[in-house]
């Protein structure tokens, strides 16, 4: 069974790069057919997705924050990262790793504040 985990500060300041990596064990960010997504849940609100890198490297993008958006991996270290830029208090919520929307992280909450 493929386990995901989220890690990365739970503090940035406004204005500043988010960086999370998500862990992956279990299986390999190169299996054929896997898709790795970045979701994230504000307080009292429903999921949002922010995109996902699949397991040729390329990558796809929600509207809402692919202006501010980059995903990359690293197969050495089977983890793949977000990165999300300029960042204001309204990207304080809990962002989630999943695989193909099956198997996901257990979430990992990020404030942004100054």
């Amino acid at each position: 069974q493929v386990q995901l985990q989220e890690s990365g500060p739970g503090l940035v300041k406004p204005s500043q790069t988010l960086t999370l990596t998500c862990t992956v064990s279990g299986g390999s960010v190169t299996t054929f057919d896997y898709y790795w997504h970045w979701i994230r849940q504000p307080p009292g609100k429903g999921l949002e997705w922010i995109g996902y890198i699949d397991y040729t490297g390329s990558t796809v993008y929600g509207p809402s924050l692919r202006h501010r958006t980059s995903i990359s991996q690293d197969t050495s270290k089977n983890h793949f990262t977000l990165q999300l830029s300029s960042v204001t208090p309204e990207d304080t919520v809990v962002y989630y790793c999943v695989r193909n929307l099956v198997d996901w992280g257990q979430g990992t909450q990020v404030t942004v504040s100054s």
